[in-house]
């Protein structure tokens, strides 16, 4: 299940930066006392009661300006809104109403979700009865805050999780494999799922940009069910110019998070560019089985060796994804097109993949047996055992004597030896360093 996606809108100035970066925990947002310092929406994952969900920062709201850059980040604000499962709507309690603050709250009443009311700037018990006034904008009951002096944070995130909707986390058939299409703007990922459905589902055109919106395919393909996900092309920020394109952006990353496999389409014309490894690095970070999908292989000058120099170019340049397999495909002829579902079965099963305990120490022993673990300070790493704890993706605890011992390039040694000995192969897996007590 997807966390949900709470946007922090407010008017310039009422302290939305500083208030998201206590809910992260750190600071994230660039926190100035200009109006218009955050351009850009910043996400952040954080918990609250065992409730996990993302956040947004948006730049502040100015309804009525016709400045090219108030405008930008209005759409911005109104590209989150439209996205989010809750709103929280910050206001300045020392600076009380302003028409720019009902403005906003039009904007929100018409989007229809829910809605959170924070008075900020609320530093004092002796300032409790500025938050009467808020109740005029007849968007819900205000909560007092002090972002800066973290005052009443736990009553605003209990009134924030009280607007999840947890019924749907039952709902989701196991048996469905959801892949994401993802890529760059124009790489060919709406005919690779026309060619995949085998017939016109999504519309193709040679325009970047045409798929505005994640679309959910349903197929079923030799008794086996998925949902298909086609994705607006995400692009460079410099380069997203409107409401509609900044939109896409939010929504192809929603569909990384859901999926299980992501297809990361990358067009062999230019190869691996910026874009292509940063798409490439959201779908590692989040955790999701992979498969590097070459398009317009049909267009390519080819002698003997050109997919193995292709390949090894490719490795170097995503060199956090060597675990992932690669496919030439030509979704405009249909070349290999049929490899794709086979290598997501493959890559699915890998990504679902569950050790014994047994067999797994085992290998840990192997392992320390051809590497000793390394010391400190005349201590060695010793480990205990480990456990598999989980899965999407296949999630490891090794119990030792002293995390701090674990040196990251063992951990990738031992990273490296799982999958020499179990394959696990499309998917990235996780180790986690634990204290054996007692």
């Amino acid at each position: 299940m997807a966390k949900p996606i709470v946007a922090v809108v407010g008017r310039p100035n009422v302290g939305k930066s500083t208030l998201f970066n206590q809910l992260a925990g750190k600071r994230i947002s660039i926190v100035e006392d200009t109006p218009g310092v955050t351009r850009d929406r910043v996400y952040a994952d954080t918990e609250w009661l065992n409730n996990r969900f993302t956040m947004i920062d948006t730049g502040g709201i100015e309804p009525g300006s016709q400045d090219e850059l108030l405008r930008q980040i209005r759409y911005q604000a109104e590209i989150a809104i439209e996205t989010a499962d809750v709103i929280l709507f910050l206001t300045d309690g020392k600076e009380g109403i302003t028409s720019t603050d009902r403005d906003v709250a039009d904007m929100l009443r018409k989007s229809k979700k829910p809605v959170v009311l924070a008075v900020n700037k609320i530093d004092t018990m002796n300032e409790e009865a500025n938050l009467l006034e808020f109740y005029n904008l007849a968007i819900g009951e205000p909560v007092s805050i002090s972002a800066s002096h973290k005052r009443g944070i736990g009553d605003l995130l209990d009134r924030i999780v009280e607007h999840f909707n947890t019924e749907d986390a039952d709902e989701e058939d196991e048996d469905v494999i959801k892949i994401a299409v993802v890529g760059k703007p124009n790489a060919g990922k709406s005919s690779l799922v026309n060619k995949i459905l085998g017939e016109q589902r999504v519309i193709v055109s040679d325009i970047p940009g045409t798929t505005r919106d994640a679309v959910d395919t349903p197929v079923e393909i030799d008794g086996q069910k998925y949902i298909i996900i086609d994705t607006a092309g995400i692009r460079r920020k410099s380069r997203i110019d409107d409401s509609l394109e900044r939109y896409s952006v939010m929504r192809a990353l929603s569909a990384i998070r859901r999926c299980d496999v992501a297809l990361i389409m990358i067009d062999a014309v230019h190869e691996v560019t910026e874009q292509d490894t940063k798409i490439a690095g959201l779908v590692h970070e989040e955790g999701k089985a992979s498969i590097l999908v070459m398009n317009k292989w049909d267009m390519i000058e080819k002698s003997t060796n050109t997919m193995n120099e292709y390949r090894k170019r490719l490795m170097n340049d995503l060199s956090y994804m060597t675990y992932a397999p690669s496919v030439f495909i030509s979704a405009k002829t249909g070349r290999r097109v049929d490899r794709i579902m086979e290598l997501v079965n493959y890559v699915y099963s890998q990504y679902t993949f569950r050790i014994s305990t047994g067999v797994l120490n085992d290998c840990l022993a192997d392992a320390v047996a051809v590497n000793e673990p390394p010391s400190a300070k005349g201590r060695r790493l010793k480990i205990m055992y480990g456990t598999q704890v989980s899965v999407k993706p296949p999630t490891f605890v090794l119990f030792v004597n002293d995390p701090e011992l674990m040196h990251y390039s063992y951990k990738r040694y031992l990273e490296n030896y799982f999958r020499k000995t179990f394959g696990l192969e499309g998917t990235p897996l996780r180790i986690i360093v634990r204290e054996k007590t007692g």
